[in-house]
């Protein structure tokens, strides 16, 4: 009886052991808009020490042996009409639509791969802390589709590495989807926001009652 006891209690330990040893799985959260901002941890930001050096990209992608970089499986992903894939991973045809100006785009040469919070404003808010490592797994972010955005060239030139509270897109009617992807991208990586940024999120939720924001921290 005492084995049968013993076999028993080792057969519900087994069974739980895994839990136990098992890390713990980031589920992906959807929030409105309004109550998304408020999650943002206020920061005082500063570019000190700041260069996109600092940021290895673009890489080899998700898939290496597709000859691809990050730049060019981002395109592959967002594009409405399926580019050719010719050697060397060169695209032709295909067609993109920049949500930023509501622009259709039928050569890829003319399109640029944003990060939706750039790369001077993630180190701004909190980046520069990270390693080298993670500073490259963010700067080629292919885990969440807002954190990588196929735009025009001049709109992605126009934001630069303003936040909102300096640029938002032209198009008006992308202000919303646009707020929610930047906040978005900031919780996965557990950014901060500095007090104008802040405000100027808040003021665009005004016009946005029915936005959420959908993200999942990032490992």
């Amino acid at each position: 009886m005492v084995k049968a006891a013993l076999r028993g209690l080792c057969a519900a330990v087994l069974a739980i052991l895994p839990l136990a040893i098992t890390p713990p799985v980031h589920a992906a959260e959807t929030l409105p808009l309004a109550e998304a901002v408020e999650r943002l941890p206020l920061g005082t930001e500063s570019r000190d020490g700041y260069s996109r050096d600092k940021f290895r990209h673009w890489n080899a992608g998700d898939d290496p042996a597709d000859g691809c970089n990050t730049r060019a499986e981002v395109l592959i992903d967002e594009a409405v009409e399926m580019p050719a894939v010719g050697p060397g991973c060169r695209l032709t045809d295909g067609r993109w639509w920049s949500y930023y100006d509501a622009t259709w785009v039928t050569a890829a040469s003319g399109l640029d791969i944003d990060h939706m919070v750039p790369l001077a404003e993630a180190w701004d808010s909190g980046a520069s802390a990270w390693t080298a490592q993670r500073r490259e797994k963010y700067a080629n972010d292919q885990g969440a589709p807002e954190s990588l955005v196929a735009v025009t060239a001049r709109s992605n030139r126009s934001k630069a590495d303003q936040d909102p509270a300096q640029w938002l897109p032209p198009a008006a009617e992308a202000h919303c989807r646009y707020t929610a992807e930047w906040v978005g991208t900031k919780l996965r990586w557990d950014l901060a926001a500095d007090n104008a940024e802040l405000d100027a999120l808040a003021a665009v939720t005004l016009d946005c009652e029915h936005q959420t924001v959908t993200y999942e921290p990032a490992e």
